[in-house]
């Protein structure tokens, strides 16, 4: 990883804490450094020099020339940018019972031309809090997380056993070492689709076949067409949006009507399925708004699980309306795919070019398996590392690069007054890279989020340096508190669990450790993604468990 744009002077270090930051007199807003304050100049600059895709260093650079906090000015948006967990710390304690962050108007607006509910991506104010609170109970508690966890082993199994195929069919070498080098992106966008369909539908779709869907092949391609097209609309106002008729927003509205398209036929499939099962024990599937109307019925070969899947879980209770299950399965649909199986492109990169790391993960992992007896539960608790790995993973490579809140209450950031209501981001990418912030931030060191004992004795997080102000505010890609992403049990779980599975049986290497280039479509991604050699460990075929 290269150290260019490094945070490097004296200024940033001084105020290196965050929150109220300096001394003397509290400065006003308009005092905040800035990058110019025309924003429809900006927005045609970004436009023409091809910033967005580069947001991410974009912002990391104006850090370096402006400092730790500064305003920005595009199209119909300004906001305040800040980096330091100290000021993150405030910001998140002035959120309210209510937290908000910048709406992605293209989403909004696209519910709104085709008369679609919003989920709770998009809502706001009691009716966000009341819709999230009962999704919380289905995808986030602990309880959730045990009733999926088995679903979603099963799928990382499966994909291992997949790729151990490929290695004997295509690969070389000795039988018990034979290697194979791919670019195994596809394979995982399928892995990430076929787990959120097992886990919020209830059924297995087939993805791991020798002849997937052209209907989930589609999915895939429309939920990356409207990620690419969101950031060039997302700065302009909803009137303007609503009349345009231009290609951009076509191509993005097409990309929602195919998710929107795909989730539904996933959700009358998984409703009759529940009728199917109900009609045997005499009970109903019903809720408050009646029955689930048309579609076609039948079940899917693999889906005999006893959990129902989210979907069935909500129906069951009867407390979200079917129009509200549609809106949020659809978003959690949406996000879901490659918010999962891009950091797991970078999390195999990283492994691949730090072989002293991988096998100090592999090691843990291995022991934790045995003592765990297959317990897909029990293995992750015993193994610390393969969160470190996957946080140390989005500390580098954050999906998200912004997490955004309008605090309620006036606060105070570097000495600055920022007045209640205005949009403040805290920015992932030049975070997770200072070394204001993190020792040696260029180090792929998944023990310095604990799990040390398989390290160099202490993690560390033990330092003096990340220990003090805001010491919780350094690991956001998944968000803060209330408004935390909604999915993040479920990719947690699906990053963590095929991490395993893979590092229990295959080595992994790169021909180059160079850095991977990046860009940035609403989620950060590799601008070409990494080839991977994959090599059967000895044993491998007896540690993948039987079809």
């Amino acid at each position: 990883m290269s150290q260019d744009g490094l945070p490097g002077d004296t200024g940033m270090r001084a105020s290196v804490q965050g929150g109220a930051g300096g001394s003397g007199a509290v400065r006003g807003f308009q005092e905040i450094p800035h990058t110019g304050s025309n924003g429809w100049i900006n927005l045609l600059r970004f436009w023409r020099e091809g910033t967005f895709n580069q947001l991410h260093k974009h912002m990391e650079k104006t850090f370096n020339m402006l400092g730790p906090i500064y305003r920005q000015y595009l199209g119909s948006q300004s906001s305040v940018n800040i980096l330091l967990p100290g000021d993150i710390g405030e910001l998140f304690r002035s959120e309210g019972l209510h937290p908000r962050r910048m709406t992605l108007q293209p989403w909004a607006t696209h519910r709104e031309t085709r008369k679609h509910s919003k989920g709770v991506f998009l809502k706001n104010g009691a009716e966000w809090r009341a819709d999230r609170l009962l999704l919380n109970r289905e995808v986030m508690l602990s309880s959730a997380v045990q009733r999926f966890l088995p679903l979603l082993d099963e799928v990382a199994r499966d994909f291992c056993h997949l790729l151990h195929r490929k290695i004997q069919m295509d690969g070389h070498g000795e039988n018990e070492h034979r290697s194979l080098t791919l670019d195994p992106s596809p394979d995982l966008f399928r892995f990430a689709l076929e787990a959120s369909c097992y886990v919020l539908y209830g059924e297995r779709i087939g993805l791991f076949s020798s002849n997937p869907s052209w209907e989930s092949e589609r999915f895939i391609w429309a939920v990356e067409r409207m990620l690419a097209t969101t950031p060039p609309l997302l700065y302009l106002p909803p009137r303007l949006l609503r009349r345009l008729h231009v290609p951009l927003w076509t191509q993005h509205a097409t990309a929602w009507d195919h998710i929107f398209s795909h989730a539904e036929a996933r959700i009358q499939r998984g409703y009759q399925r529940l009728q199917a099962e109900s009609s045997g024990t005499g009970r109903t599937v019903h809720d408050s708004r009646g029955q689930f109307p048309g579609g076609t019925g039948g079940s899917v070969p693999g889906s005999g699980c006893q959990f129902p899947g989210v979907l069935g879980q909500l129906i069951e209770r009867g407390e979200l309306p079917l129009n509200l299950i549609r809106a949020n399965l659809t978003e959690l649909m949406a996000g879901g795919v490659d918010t999962t199986a891009v950091p797991l492109q970078f999390a195999l990169f990283e492994l691949a070019r730090n072989p002293g790391v991988q096998e100090k993960v592999r090691k843990q992992v291995k022991d934790s398996w045995l003592q765990a007896a297959g317990n897909p539960q029990k293995a992750l608790q015993g193994a610390p590392l393969l969160k470190g790995t996957m946080k140390e993973t989005l500390r580098l490579y954050p999906v998200g690069i912004t997490v955004q809140r309008y605090p309620i209450r006036d606060i105070v950031l570097q000495n600055y007054r920022i007045p209640a209501g205005t949009l403040v981001q805290a920015c992932l990418y030049p975070l997770g890279r200072s070394q204001d912030v993190f020792q040696n931030p260029e180090c792929f060191d998944p023990s310095r989020w604990g799990g040390a004992e398989a390290g160099r004795g202490r993690s560390i997080e033990d330092s003096s340096m990340e220990r003090g102000s805001g010491a919780g505010f350094r690991s956001l890609a998944f968000g803060f508190g209330a408004r935390q992403c909604v999915g993040r049990r479920i990719a947690e779980s699906e990053i963590q669990l095929l991490l395993l599975h893979i590092l229990r049986n295959f080595h992994l290497e790169v021909s180059s450790k160079e850095d991977i280039n990046t860009k940035y479509t609403l989620i950060l991604q590799p601008e070409s993604p990494p080839t991977i050699t994959f090599t059967t460990l000895l044993s491998s075929n007896q540690t993948l468990c039987p079809q």
